[in-house]
């Protein structure tokens, strides 16, 4: 019999670990390429207000080109990135903010999490990268949010999303969010599960990412890329995966090659039997126009590629306050999703008065934020997506089980398995549907048990020295 449901009580430690990984091709987004990305895997130890612990995991790509952008050296906001993650394992050692994850994470999100990243970001470090941005501390800081949500499953005796109803977290919604004016949404009495599936989809649609990179036809191999035994060119990918579904990376910066971009993808998913795709202009665009042109273009002369873009990402700057585009015209076209611009709740509400239709969900901007972004979306009628950070390891878990849950407008963004395969072996031997795609889909069965379902225990990964 499962231990009956106790209150959380605190954060008894944590501790932290950097994990090396390297891209066995590079993936090119917006102005950056990745070829290595560091993972920050944390474990939490917590404990309720009867005196039992329990221990959670979570684990998140420090993703240096994603989360900071720009022309400081890669290894110095790498660094800071890391050194950040030892900070926030010392705020988290001792925090107690509610009886609840979902407490706990939004009081440390909008309380110590703010604090330390405005201290960080005041103290001199000749030499080091400044300023981090907001985005990054919330990448820092996921990991830890998702051991905490972790180990109150654990601690209950119960699968993560069934502690999100009013059994397990006694305040409503109302406490969290607050409607747009004139919506006629009321969160008074409702809670997370109101808006979640009660049962997960046990096999998901899952979408490959074309980067700016990806060769599409044999003569653009140059004779130095892996044999490695995976896929090289698109259309090897899709046979081999079985896939339906394409998210294609675009510049943002030059018209004629985005539009050639989709096109050239678009015919090989046609021929391939590829059913949607999508377009992500990674925050380059600054006039709707832009975006407009290329879609009115698809439409015109493209009218099957056209039926087959599902939704269109994050054009435009991620700062919405400083950047408050009209994007009702391109939204008009197709559905629009925020993604770098949905640091939190009340930044979907701002891109839903000017006209955003979607948001974009990442377990990496912390599953605390994540469900309650799903939450207020849901209740004002957009659509949701839940997109990848590349997640290899224990980041693969809770991030197809929050597309499983929330109802996604077409399966799950996943494409560790492309980038770097072989770093989630020892996790692929306890759940191999998670890190190989077939049929198109992915397979969340192996997934059981308390918290998060990763079965860390028989997961056999050898772990470096601890960080903190």
């Amino acid at each position: 019999m499962s231990p009956a449901p106790t209150p959380l009580a605190r954060v008894e430690s944590a501790a932290l670990w950097f994990l090396p990984v390297t891209t066995r091709v590079p993936l090119k987004f917006g102005p950056e390429t990745l070829t290595s990305v560091t993972c920050a895997r944390v474990r939490l130890t917590v404990s309720g207000r009867d005196g039992r612990t329990a221990e959670g995991w979570g684990e998140t790509p420090l993703s240096v080109q994603w989360v900071w952008p720009g022309d400081l050296p890669h290894a110095a906001r790498d660094a800071a990135l890391r050194e950040f993650c030892v900070l926030l394992a010392r705020d988290w050692t001792g925090f107690s903010g509610g009886v609840h994850p979902l407490e706990a994470g939004a009081a440390f999100n909008d309380g110590p999490l703010v604090q330390r990243w405005q201290a960080f970001n005041a103290t001199p470090s000749p030499g080091a990268a400044r300023p981090l941005p907001w985005l990054a501390a919330l990448v820092c800081n996921s990991a830890f949010d998702l051991a905490l949500h972790d180990a109150f499953g654990v601690l209950v005796g119960q699968p993560v999303y069934d502690t999100y109803g009013p059994g397990f977290l006694p305040p409503d919604l109302a406490s969290f969010l607050t409607p747009a004016p004139g919506s006629g949404v009321s969160f008074h009495g409702r809670h997370p599960c109101d808006f979640l599936a009660p049962e997960p989809a046990v096999r998901l649609p899952a979408w490959h990412l074309v980067g700016g990179l990806d060769p599409l036809h044999e003569s653009e191999l140059t004779g130095t890329e892996p044999r490695d035994g995976y896929p090289l060119l698109l259309a090897d990918w899709i046979q081999t995966d079985g896939l339906n579904c394409l998210k294609v990376k675009l510049r943002g910066t030059d018209a004629a090659w985005d539009y050639a971009r989709m096109v050239g993808v678009g015919a090989i998913a046609a021929a391939h039997g590829v059913l949607w795709l999508s377009a992500d202009f990674n925050c380059t665009v600054t006039d709707p126009a832009y975006v407009n042109e290329i879609l009115d273009h698809l439409r015109r002369d493209e009218p099957r590629l056209w039926e087959m873009l599902l939704y269109v990402e994050q054009p435009f700057p991620r700062d919405l306050e400083n950047h408050p585009i009209d994007v009702h015209s391109v939204a008009a076209r197709k559905p629009l999703f925020l993604d770098e611009s949905a640091h939190d709740w009340r930044l979907v509400r701002l891109g839903r008065e000017l006209g955003w239709t979607g948001v974009a969900l990442k377990t990496c901007k912390t599953q605390t934020g994540a469900l309650l972004m799903a939450c207020w979306a849901r209740a004002h009628g957009m659509a949701l997506m839940v997109q990848d950070l590349t997640n290899p390891m224990l980041a693969q878990i809770p991030h197809v089980l929050l597309a499983a849950r929330v109802g996604t407008i077409h399966g799950v963004e996943t494409n560790a398995m492309q980038f770097y395969p072989d770093a989630s072996s020892a996790e692929a031997r306890i759940h191999p549907g998670l890190y190989r795609r077939r049929g198109g889909m992915v397979d969340l069965s192996s997934l059981r048990g308390p918290g998060f379902g990763a079965r860390v225990s028989e997961i056999a990964r050898d772990l470096p020295n601890q960080a903190a």
